[in-house]
């Protein structure tokens, strides 16, 4: 262990690690108490709408990125002469992904039955993944082990995002203003991530497109397409069938535990993000190391993750009274369970990332398909006879599982 931290390179991705968990750290504490700043004006009720209108869209959400996400890092790591051509194809690809992606929850949604009211919701927050195109230029800096630029680009979208939240609180908005307060985080990150990119390098390529390379790139990411979606499903499916089996308040109770869990999930996230650079290049090296440091990683990844769990068990009546009031009080008991899925989400995070690593991408579908499976299958048995508390335990079940 000693050796890994006096290893060369370590300082240069531990300072890149620092600006990830610095940015996350802060979106995290603001976003929290923006976030329950807003669900206490809402209510259970009109809180559990807005968290179903989310979940919804992100379930369809892996078809904008077209799962290129970490093939972009990794092939900016190996090709880097190839800047321009990655970005600019991978830009036109997330944007046609998104058009796929609104199209078909357009289908879906005509076979589903909703109020007016949640079918502009749903729309204004499909439409702010057209935005998320320019995320490319995030990915161009985790490749150069660069994050610190893309975080200020974050960080003050934050700002910006939080205080739009407050003044929607203190003038009484409407729901449908909370929806559109979604569309606006994309826009404004995508607009800054362009002038960052701009200050640091040139224009974004925009007019770089090569057929050739978009055939190379979406032959290689489409299990991850399929494996994205499956875990957008598994992941926001119960909250779907919260609604159609219970009501919109269960999903307001609900959300708000898998709102404090899931801000927690920027700490595997985070590190990986910083670290994968450096697993790709050492597998290059050597594989002996690679296979090591890839070991290491677990290790902290787990033990950092039992310890906020235990934490979060112990902490969790004082901390929804303390945040969200008396009204959110059934969402103790959500959070109690719904808290240990993070252990198995922190090593899903470092697993996923070493199937890239190995080209293995076959089995991270094979392993989505499986969590749906789970999942829908364990909600619809569990949600009639535990209620909401079914769904903690499914997610539980499923991420133990996958």
């Amino acid at each position: 262990m000693r050796q890994f931290f006096a290893s060369p390179g370590f300082h240069k991705y531990f300072a890149n690690t620092s600006w990830l968990l610095g940015e996350r750290i802060l979106r995290m504490i603001v976003s929290l108490f923006v976030g329950i700043y807003v669900a206490r004006y809402l209510g259970p009720e009109r809180f559990g709408l807005l968290s179903y209108s989310l979940s919804f869209v992100f379930l369809f959400s892996s078809l904008a990125s077209f799962g290129l996400d970490d093939i972009l890092v990794r092939e900016l790591v190996q090709r880097p002469e190839q800047r321009n051509n990655l970005l600019g194809t991978v830009f036109w690809l997330k944007v046609c992904g998104t058009i796929v992606m609104g199209f078909t929850i357009a289908m879906v949604l005509h076979f589903k039955s909703e109020d007016e009211q949640t079918y502009w919701m749903i729309a204004l927050i499909t439409f702010g993944f057209l935005f998320q195109a320019t995320n490319v230029v995030d990915f161009y800096f985790q490749s150069q082990v660069q994050s610190k630029f893309a975080v200020r680009a974050q960080a003050i979208q934050l700002l910006i995002s939080s205080i739009f939240k407050i003044y929607l609180v203190f003038n009484q908005a409407e729901l449908i203003w909370f929806a559109f307060a979604l569309m606006l985080d994309q826009a404004v990150v995508a607009l800054l991530f362009l002038l960052v990119y701009h200050w640091k390098l040139e224009w974004f390529p925009f007019l770089y497109f090569k057929c050739s390379l978009a055939t190379q790139l979406l032959k290689n990411s489409w299990p991850l397409i399929i494996s994205g979606m499956m875990v957008s499903i598994y992941m926001k499916i119960d909250q779907i069938m919260i609604k159609e089996m219970l009501d919109a308040k269960a999903v307001g109770i609900y959300a708000a535990a898998v709102k404090l869990c899931e801000v927690l999930y920027f700490l595997p996230v985070a590190t990986m993000t910083s670290l994968f650079p450096a697993v790709v290049e050492s597998r290059n090296k050597s594989k002996t190391e690679y296979n090591r440091q890839v070991q290491r990683i677990y290790e902290m990844m787990l033990g950092a993750a039992l310890i906020v769990a235990i934490i979060i068990t112990f902490l969790s009546s004082w901390i929804v009274q303390f945040l969200y009031g008396l009204e959110f009080q059934e969402t103790t008991a959500i959070l109690q369970i719904y808290i240990w899925a993070f252990v198995f989400v922190s090593l899903g995070v470092v697993s996923s990332k070493w199937l890239v690593a190995e080209n293995l991408h076959k089995y991270a579908l094979i392993r989505s398909v499986i969590g749906v499976i789970i999942n829908i299958s364990s909600n619809w048995y569990l949600i009639p006879i535990y209620g909401i508390k079914g769904a903690a335990l499914s997610t539980l079940i499923t991420q133990i599982f996958v």
